[in-house]
C-alpha cells in the first residue's frame, strides 16, 4: 500500500502518528547523475542542531532506509541528550554497497543536500562513511565533522566510542558485582571493526578473557594476529551467544541483536555494546530484566564518539573529549540507580532522564 506520493504508507504512518516518529523532518535525496539515493532524518532541534553520522548500506528496499534513517535519529536525539550535547538528534542514510556506489562526486552531492539544510543537521561517520568520505563532504558543507586533522578535524571518533563503551562496561560490573574490574571476565564481542577491534584492546589491557565473531573474517584475523593471547573466535553470532561462562556480551555491529530469538538462550549477565538500535522492538527491555540480564543502554554507552565530533565543532580537544566520555560510567550507573528507584528496566530509565532534558529545552524555547 502506498499513498499519493508512491511512498509506502507505513512509513508516513510511523513519521506522523506512531511513537517511534515525531520527527521534525524528513528529507529524501536524489542526484540522478551520480546515483545518490539519501535520506536525512531530523528527529529533534530542542537542544541544539540535529547531530548524527551518515551511514552507507545496501539497503533492501527504499522503505527499509527510511524506517532505518527515522530509528537511528530518534536514537541520536536521546543519545546527544544524555551525553549532556547542545545538539538534537539526526541521521542520514545512502542507499547502496559503499564498496560499489561510494564515488567522490556521489559524497559531493551529499554534501550539498546537507548543506542546503543551513546548518540544521550537522553529519559525520557511521557505518560504511570513514574519515576521507567526510573530507570530501566537507568540501561542499561547512556542517560536517568527522574530519582528518589534516582538514581541521578530530580523526576517528572509534577510538572514543570504544573508550566509552568499556566504561559503561565498567559501570555495568560496578553496579552487578560490586567491582568494576573487568580481569578475568569473559566477555562476548559481535563485530570487530571500526569500534569493537579497539574494545577489544581496552579489555584486554584490563586482563579480561575476549571472544570475538564477525561477519568478515579478515577483522577477525586481524584481531587474532594483533593478540595471539586472550582472543579466541567463533563462527558467528549465534555461537557466540551461548559461549558457556560468557559474563558479558558485547553487540557491536548493526542493531536489532537483542530480539526474541537471541535473549532467551543468552548465557551473559551483562549487555554492554556499541551497536545503536540493539532492541529490536519494544518489550525486549524488559524481557532482558525478566531473565535478571543487566542491560547499558546503547545510546549512553556508545556516545563517545558524538562527544568528540561534537566537540570538533569548538576547535577540538582530545584529553578534553576523553573527560567527558570517561564520565559515561558515572551517567551508567546513575540510570542503572533511576531504574531501580522507578521499579523499571535501565532502557526505560534512561528514555526518561533523556526526554525529561528535550521537552524541558523544548518549553525554554
Amino acid at each position: 500500500m502506498t499513498d499519493v506520493t508512491g511512498a509506502p504508507a507505513d512509513v508516513l504512518h510511523t513519521l506522523f502518528h506512531s511513537d517511534q516518529g515525531g520527527h521534525e523532518q524528513v528529507v529524501l535525496c536524489q542526484d540522478r547523475a551520480t546515483g545518490l539515493k539519501a535520506v536525512i532524518a531530523l528527529h529533534s532541534t530542542a537542544l541544539g542542531p540535529a547531530l548524527g553520522g551518515t551511514r552507507f548500506y545496501p539497503y533492501p528496499s527504499e522503505a527499509a532506509a527510511v524506517a532505518d534513517a527515522l530509528n537511528l535519529a530518534r536514537g541520536m536525539s536521546y543519545k546527544n541528550a544524555m551525553a549532556g550535547l547542545d545538539h538534537g538528534g539526526g541521521k542520514a542514510v545512502i542507499i547502496g554497497d559503499p564498496d560499489q556506489h561510494k564515488t567522490e562526486e556521489l559524497l559531493l552531492a551529499y554534501g550539498r543536500f546537507v548543506a542546503s539544510l543551513g546548518g540544521r543537521y550537522v553529519t559525520a561517520c557511521d557505518v560504511g562513511t570513514y574519515v576521507a568520505d567526510m573530507d570530501v563532504v566537507a568540501r561542499e558543507c561547512r556542517w560536517t565533522t568527522g574530519r582528518s586533522p589534516e582538514n581541521g578535524g578530530a580523526g576517528d571518533s572509534s577510538v572514543l566510542t570504544a573508550f566509552g563503551v568499556y566504561q559503561g562496561m565498567r559501570a555495568s560490573a560496578q553496579h552487578l558485582w560490586g567491582d568494576p574490574s573487568l580481569r578475568g571476565r569473559r566477555i562476548g564481542v559481535a563485530g570487530v571493526g571500526k569500534v569493537g577491534h579497539h574494545l577489544v584492546t581496552h579489555l584486554l589491557a584490563e586482563g579480561a578473557e575476549v571472544v570475538v565473531t564477525d561477519v568478515r573474517e579478515d577483522a577477525v584475523q586481524r584481531i587474532l594476529e594483533q593478540h595471539p593471547a586472550g582472543v579466541t573466535a567463533v563462527a558467528d553470532t549465534e555461537a557466540l551467544i551461548r559461549v558457556e561462562g560468557l559474563d558479558v556480551y558485547a553487540p557491536c555491529a548493526l542493531g536489532g541483536a537483542l530480539d526474541d530469538a537471541s535473549v532467551p538462550v543468552l548465557t551473559a549477565k551483562v549487555v554492554c555494546g556499541a551497536a545503536n538500535n540493539q532492541l529490536a522492538h519494544p518489550g525486549v527491555e524488559k524481557d532482558l530484566a525478566d531473565r535478571g540480564i543487566l542491560y547499558a543502554p546503547d545510546y549512553v554507552v556508545n556516545a563517545g564518539g558524538v562527544i568528540q565530533v561534537a566537540d570538533e565543532l569548538h576547535g577540538f580537544d582530545f584529553e578534553r573529549c576523553r573527560a567527558k566520555a570517561a564520565k559515561i560510567f558515572d551517567t551508567t550507573l546513575a540510570i542503572f540507580a533511576r531504574a531501580k528507584e522507578d521499579g523499571i528496566p535501565p532502557a526505560a530509565a534512561a528514555d526518561r532522564i533523556a526526554e525529561q532534558r528535550i521537552a524541558e529545552a523544548r518549553a525554554a524555547r
